[in-house]
């Protein structure tokens, strides 16, 4: 299925700086580059658009790119289907927030503002600071990065114990450049505070937003060159051999091109984000701008130890980020092809505020919410999980697991159905015939213990290779397809009992699943299913790594406290919820004693388990409420 369209929403007003505004352009651009229809959108201020007074080299930038490519409220972007929404402002408000999020799934770029625990997946492309909720990535690397790099980082004849060009130039190369609005105003005090006969100082001015100071600034001011623009920065920056400069965009593309850096902070923000990147700093403000000069000179003379210690710290902070090499992947190659998976609403109860309550973790291309109303955890995609039921899932996998194949382990689960189909018949009480339906019946151990068990058992899989085993080899019926989305022409109330082991949790629609088999169960019949518990040990030990581990494709996270609730929202009347899948050697603190399952300890432990309602998995027994 072809991606759908992506907008993209810039910082644009006074205080958020360039970069955000560029880095938008440049991924719309490249996103139209590699076939994905994407926009730009920028706000409208009294019927007009606002497009900021950008300096020079920005202002190049924007008159280059398409105007079709832009949009504004004009054109109704509510009204459109986004399949993702890019939010690259620095801090969202909570009313943009309901707004932005209303037009599609939203992804926020170093997002800062409050709203960043609402969002359905973060990208950090700069490293955020500490005490913020973890990003989905933090990928330094997605930047957009220059191709012109120097050969290393100890390229300069001053930075020695490096090595030395023979045709050395005469004085260290130094670029100074606090963006396109330098706000603290650092530029020229970090010129001079450098100015000495060793130094070859070229001052790059902000000004965006604050046009007239720009066109005031000299040409050149004493030993200093000041320019007001420098075509496209990053390509350029290779041709210096150290960047002064506050932590954004343009020190990491910095690393990237081998050049040494030496931050100033605007601000205390900017200050606690470079040194937990590992970056020298300076300091803060013109306190750090005076300082300056101490890091490079002694006795008023380029030290060598210095900028090699510059050099160094540079070096380590590239190959920390993967900018050491190069570059593998870009933010447009890597959002190309996304499609992000996610219910508007939650997928068990339809509760409409899930976006307004925090998310409970993030990994790589996946999102954790939980629905206030329901409990129910969920899982939002950024694409497709690559998983395919297939015979490797039955057996790579499975093996990988449990230590043996699904079919080397056949009898023992055909012996744990016998145990279920207990279960079951005691909640039956029509006699005579008994049609049985298994989804998800892989290679059918659940369909031989309920014809075992006398009943008329049918099968349903994904997997090709396992129904056409449960038919050739096994003699049953059974149909190949995922359910509910290509369920067999079944007529209403075609079955006495529908079974789901460890297969709700695969649902993507468990709403529609679940209605599903409320229509083809005859009233009085029994849906049983097993799943993994969100209550069990496991998550109780670590939340995070029980997220962390949960299979790519489980949708969602029951939790059997939940499932009278839910169930009964649906026509059933759980009779029975038993606590499975006890493991003492899951424990915190005495788990890793409890290696051997024999002994007084583990028994122990086991009962403590059982007791409590420990287990990592369980399984329910419900009855399809009978019509008055």
């Amino acid at each position: 299925m072809k991606a759908g369209p992506v907008l993209v929403i810039p910082a644009v007003e006074t205080g958020r700086g360039g970069g955000h505004l560029i880095r938008s352009l440049t991924l719309v651009r490249d996103l139209r580059s590699l076939g994905r229809e994407a926009y730009l959108y920028l706000p409208v201020i009294s019927g007009e658009r606002a497009d900021p007074d950008y300096p020079g080299d920005i202002a190049g930038f924007v008159a280059s790119f398409d105007p079709a490519w832009m949009i504004d409220a004009r054109q109704r972007p509510e009204e459109k289907k986004w399949d993702l929404v890019i939010v690259d402002r620095f801090k969202v408000s909570p009313e943009e927030f309901r707004i932005w999020s209303a037009w599609g799934p939203l992804l926020g770029i170093d997002e800062g503002g409050d709203r960043r625990d609402y969002f359905d997946f973060l990208l950090d492309l700069l490293p955020g600071p500490p005490g913020i909720s973890p990003p989905n990535m933090t990928s330094p690397e997605l930047l957009p990065l220059p191709k012109n790099r120097r050969p290393s980082f100890f390229t300069s004849p001053h930075a020695v114990p490096g090595p030395v060009w023979e045709d050395s130039p005469a004085s260290l190369k130094v670029l100074i450049s606090f963006g396109a609005e330098d706000p603290a105003g650092l530029s020229l005090s970090a010129a001079q505070a450098l100015v000495n006969p060793g130094v070859e100082i070229t001052l790059l001015l902000g000004g965006l937003h604050n046009k007239a100071a720009a066109l005031q600034a000299p040409v050149e001011h004493g030993e200093i060159r000041v320019l007001k623009k420098i075509g496209e920065l990053r390509e350029k920056l290779a041709e210096y051999e150290l960047l002064i400069t506050h932590l954004g965009l343009t020190a990491f593309e910095a690393l990237h091109a081998r050049v040494p850096v030496l931050l100033v902070a605007p601000g205390p923000y900017h200050e606690k984000l470079g040194r937990r990147g590992g970056f020298v700093s300076a300091g803060i403000g013109k306190k750090g701008t005076s300082r300056l000069a101490g890091f490079l000179y002694t006795k008023n003379r380029l030290d060598p130890q210095k900028l090699h210690a510059i050099a160094l710290a540079s070096e380590k902070i590239a190959r920390r980020y993967n900018l050491d090499g190069d570059q593998r992947q870009s933010l447009a190659s890597l959002l190309r092809d996304l499609s992000p998976i996610l219910p508007p609403v939650c997928p068990v109860c339809g509760g409409r505020d899930c976006r307004d309550h925090r998310v409970l973790a993030r990994f790589p291309r996946r999102t954790y919410r939980s629905c206030p109303r329901c409990g129910m955890v969920y899982m939002l995609r950024l694409s497709q999980p690559s998983i395919k039921y297939e015979t490797d899932y039955f057996f790579g996998e499975y093996k990988q697991q449990y230590g043996k194949t699904y079919l080397e382990d056949f009898s023992n689960l055909v012996r744990m159905g016998k145990s279920r189909l207990r279960r079951i018949q005691s909640l039956l009480s029509r006699p005579g015939e008994r049609w049985l339906l298994d989804l998800g019946c892989a290679y059918g151990p659940f369909l031989t213990a309920a014809r075992e068990g006398g009943f008329s058992p049918v099968g349903m899989d994904p997997a090709e290779d396992a129904v056409r085993y449960v038919r050739d080899e096994l003699g049953f019926s059974a149909f190949q397809g995922l359910f509910p989305d290509s369920p067999p022409e079944f007529q209403d109330r075609s079955f006495e009992v529908i079974t789901l082991w460890y297969v709700i949790e695969h649902f993507k629609d468990p709403q529609r699943a679940l209605r599903e088999i409320n229509r083809l169960l005859k009233p009085g019949g029994v849906m049983a299913l097993a799943t993994p518990s969100f209550g069990g040990i496991s998550r109780l030990k670590s939340r995070k790594k029980f997220l962390e581990k949960s299979p790519s494709d489980h949708w969602t996270l029951w939790h059997p406290r939940q499932c009278e609730k839910i169930l009964g929202s649906f026509g059933f009347d759980v009779k029975k919820i038993l606590i499975t899948g006890h493991h003492p050697e899951r424990f915190p603190l005495v788990g890793p004693f409890l290696t051997k399952k024999t002994g007084w300890a583990y028994g122990f432990f086991y009962r403590i388990s059982v007791i409590f309602g420990l287990g990592d998995t369980f399984e329910v027994y419900a009855i399809k409420a009978t019509e008055e």
